[in-house]
């Protein structure tokens, strides 16, 4: 049996891997030879940020396990994968506690005006400007997976009420007002003051946030987008903050990354951008290596899989 990694290990994480199927060949990979590696693969642990042929690799018909280290499947859920027998776990709900920290990084920092204030210190001006409180908003999360849970409960120690949308709409915490069917988005948006992202990219959620759903936020509404950059039409976004139809974006994601130089949320005051970095963690190669190691053992064992994905639906369907 041939393990491929493609996720920045060190030995220690291949040496792990091995212990955990010892009668295995692991190989990193890495991304230089994921495309060719994966054609003799029998299981894939990682996440191929390079084109990879992956008609070829399901018409090979050996790979039986993809273990995404990754919450996001664009990168494997290829119409082919979908169709064919491979197993698909993801790393959905493991970094939830950072894409937490980064969605409250960028929050506060608009909320408490720290681009305006950032920009002052270079220029060493100490002058007062305005700010918005968070306790008390209406905030809006798309998508209750995970991270989009753990995201409401870290929000709700700032007293906001919480709201919720998802495919899925059960087990409702307390701390969270409402749970509604992905349905209720619109009226979601309307009520919102503001609204974080946290949906899985598929064809149901490509450009999800659109020029029609950004006119039904509230104008003076904050949208943060730490799910998948093309879940929000970034042309429609560039102009309803331009022209005011909502009031500011703080943005791990983007539709092209890295974004280009030549596009207007650069240079917008009411705009934060930071470099796809919401899961990123000291421990993230670790807590993957450990997490695949585990579902490595259910698998081997024919046990249930932790995380198993919905190919058709592109996500773990919470039972």
């Amino acid at each position: 049996m041939r393990i491929v990694l493609c996720y920045p290990v060190e030995s220690r994480h291949c040496d792990g891997i091995a212990a955990a199927a010892p009668q295995a060949e692991v190989i990193d990979a890495g991304q230089e030879r994921i495309a060719t590696e994966l054609l003799t693969a029998d299981i894939f642990i990682g996440h191929a940020k390079v084109p990879v042929p992956w008609d070829e690799v399901v018409a090979q018909g050996r790979l039986r396990w993809i273990q995404s280290s990754a919450a996001g499947l664009d990168h494997c859920l290829t119409p082919a994968v979908i169709a064919s027998d491979i197993l698909v776990t993801s790393a959905s709900g493991l970094f939830a506690n950072q894409v937490a920290e980064q969605t409250l990084a960028l929050l506060l920092g608009l909320y408490r005006g720290m681009p305006t204030f950032f920009r002052a210190q270079q220029e060493r001006e100490f002058v007062r400007r305005p700010t918005l409180d968070l306790h008390g908003r209406t905030v809006g999360i798309v998508g209750f997976g995970g991270n989009g849970r753990r995201i409401a409960e870290v929000l709700a120690s700032f007293n906001t009420r919480i709201i919720a949308t998802d495919c899925f709409p059960i087990d409702k915490p307390p701390h969270v007002d409402q749970l509604r069917p992905a349905e209720q988005l619109d009226q979601l948006l309307s009520q919102s003051d503001v609204v974080v992202l946290a949906v899985p990219l598929n064809a149901d959620t490509h450009h999800l946030i659109d020029a029609g759903r950004l006119a039904a936020m509230k104008p003076d509404a904050t949208l943060i987008n730490v799910a998948r950059g093309p879940v929000v039409d970034e042309t429609a976004l560039a102009a309803a903050l331009a022209n005011g139809g909502i009031g500011r974006a703080g943005l791990d994601v983007c539709e092209v990354e890295p974004l280009p130089a030549e596009s207007p949320l650069w240079d917008m005051p009411n705009v934060l951008i930071t470099p796809h970095v919401g899961a990123q963690s000291a421990k993230r190669v670790d807590d993957t290596t450990s997490f695949a190691c585990e579902n490595m053992a259910n698998y081997l064992a024919g046990r249930p899989l932790l995380n198993l994905v919905d190919k058709q639906l592109g996500f773990p369907v919470r039972k």
